[in-house]
């Protein structure tokens, strides 16, 4: 299908519960569970769909680096290559109440022109009654060890970031992007919710959590796999925001990223092995 203008797969429910995957990037791009008050994904607006530059919103996969963090050898292209190439939809299937779709992704000559590792990596989109869960997967079929690092950048659509507040990580150590951008080994720990009071770049360490997304009317619980021990929490605030081309000047106030990471201590992958991680959502009834 045709999604604002990214070739798409759609997955729906008898429930009516739906969601979207672009296949550029494998990129989840809305989620409406049903029975919930609208969509729980945010997409800007001014999203590129030009098959090639970054979506702005939905779940795009950072991956083989995290924003611009080199892991040795040449740099990357911000978080990655894997959000801007077109992967294979291999199929739909059917599992009891869920559908789940899959897409595929291995080096070619344009991956090695950037990066020399040899890979076949998976992306599996589960829709459930209430609940998403998008899984990721990556084999080392070269015969060298390389390192990665991955975040699944989920944009969560809230109606006022302003009113709403982040629960589970009290206690977290984090370093703050914003705050500490001068400082990289710097930490500060986490006092009560996370509440968005202007712009928000924080990476927080530790050990997966399961979190809950608060705000009037309705809550959302963010899981991750104990592969996946970092939380991204990201808002670019006004000032940011205004600057960012393909976000409108208010785009802000109705979004909040909550990532799935491990970018503090990137995985080192050996030939033959394979690394999985996933992020799930559930809508928290009543």
């Amino acid at each position: 299908m045709n999604f604002h203008g990214h070739e798409a797969v759609a997955l729906a429910l008898p429930t009516g519960d739906r969601c979207v995957a672009a296949l550029q990037g494998a990129q989840v791009l809305s989620w409406t569970p049903a029975g919930s008050p609208g969509e729980r994904l945010y997409l800007s607006p001014g999203a590129a769909s030009d098959g090639a530059t970054a979506i702005r919103g939905g779940v795009p996969l950072c991956f083989p680096q995290f924003n611009q963090r080199v892991l040795g050898g040449r740099p990357l292209p911000k978080h990655g290559f894997a959000r801007n190439r077109r992967w294979t939809p291999l199929g739909v299937v059917a599992e009891g109440e869920d559908r789940i779709a899959e897409f595929g992704l291995a080096n070619d000559e344009e991956t090695h022109a950037l990066w020399p590792a040899s890979f076949e990596a998976r992306v599996a989109v589960r829709l459930s009654p209430g609940r998403l869960a998008i899984g990721f997967r990556v084999r080392n079929t070269g015969w060298a060890c390389w390192p990665f690092a991955l975040a699944l950048h989920t944009y969560l659509r809230v109606d006022d970031v302003t009113r709403a507040s982040l629960h589970g990580l009290e206690g977290a150590a984090y370093w703050d992007a914003v705050a500490d951008l001068d400082r990289p080994q710097a930490r500060r720990f986490q006092s009560g919710a996370l509440a968005v009071e202007g712009e928000t770049d924080r990476v927080y360490a530790g050990g997966a959590r399961v979190l809950r997304l608060s705000e009037p009317g309705r809550t959302l619980t963010v899981s991750q796999s104990t592969t996946l021990p970092d939380t991204v929490v990201w808002n670019p605030g006004a000032a940011l925001c205004a600057r960012l081309a393909d976000m409108p000047a208010d785009g802000w106030r109705h979004m909040l990223c909550v990532e799935a990471a491990c970018i503090e201590e990137p995985v080192v992958l050996g030939p033959g092995q394979e690394w999985q991680g996933w992020q799930s959502f559930e809508v928290v009834a009543g």
